[in-house]
């Protein structure tokens, strides 16, 4: 969706709440020199570096909605101010039906997102749940474990994809080293095992062997000296 189409939209939305307002209640002007106003109504939508805050606001002449514009110049560099409007809140159909026209007879219609089906795969009692979807943020996928009892989840935008999935197979190659050394420790441990057990049969049928030996050395003595 467009920044013009959504905007559009949220034009609609702020009409709607300006309708359902009482009458204007400005407050006095000692009252307004020293305290913040608060936004009757706030919004923001972002695309790419740019992002657009609407304000619903009040003030001694009435009502009115302020549009503010912040451009973001990169990482470490901050975001600088671009252009502010303020529309009249009783001229805000107007402008909204003019926005309408222009993107009805300039605007190109926007086919709906095509974006990849959801997966799940299931492990243990837990099943794993993989969608994909969008809003006005942008892509991205919601990952949800499913057990019996309970249901979690998280949001990954898109533009993190692929350093998620380097970081999944980073750890799996080092799981699968330190699992490979423990596997290795084991069969050590009980190769070893094994060969003290076969020491120590050796040396118990040694000994059963001179003892056996042993006694028929003495019946052959006896038998002499008779």
């Amino acid at each position: 969706m467009s920044v013009a189409v959504e905007f559009r939209d949220y034009l609609g939305d702020f009409i709607e709440h300006y309708a359902q307002l009482g009458p204007s209640q400005p407050p006095d002007l000692a009252q307004a020199q020293d305290e913040p106003r608060r936004a009757l109504k706030s919004e923001f939508l972002v695309r790419e570096n740019r992002k657009y805050y609407m304000d619903l606001k009040e003030n001694q002449r009435g009502r009115f909605l302020r549009i503010r514009q912040t451009v973001n110049r990169g990482p470490g560099l901050g975001s600088t101010q671009g252009q502010t409007i303020a529309l009249p809140a009783q001229g805000l159909i107007e402008f909204r039906d003019a926005l309408a026209k222009l993107i009805d007879d300039y605007g190109v219609e926007e086919e709906p997102a095509e974006l990849p089906e959801g997966t799940s795969l299931t492990v243990d009692n837990k099943r794993f749940f993989f969608d994909v979807g969008s809003n006005k943020y942008g892509v991205f996928m919601r990952v949800s474990e499913v057990k019996p009892t309970y249901r979690n989840s998280i949001t990954v935008p898109y533009k993190v994809w692929a350093k998620f999935g380097h970081t999944f197979c980073k750890y799996s190659e080092e799981m699968k080293k330190i699992q490979e050394k423990q596997r290795e420790k084991r069969a050590a441990c009980e190769q070893l095992h094994q060969q003290q057990q076969q020491q120590q049969e050796e040396t118990t049928a040694a000994t059963l062997l001179l003892q056996v030996l042993g006694g028929s050395l003495k019946d052959i003595k006896i038998v002499k000296n008779l």
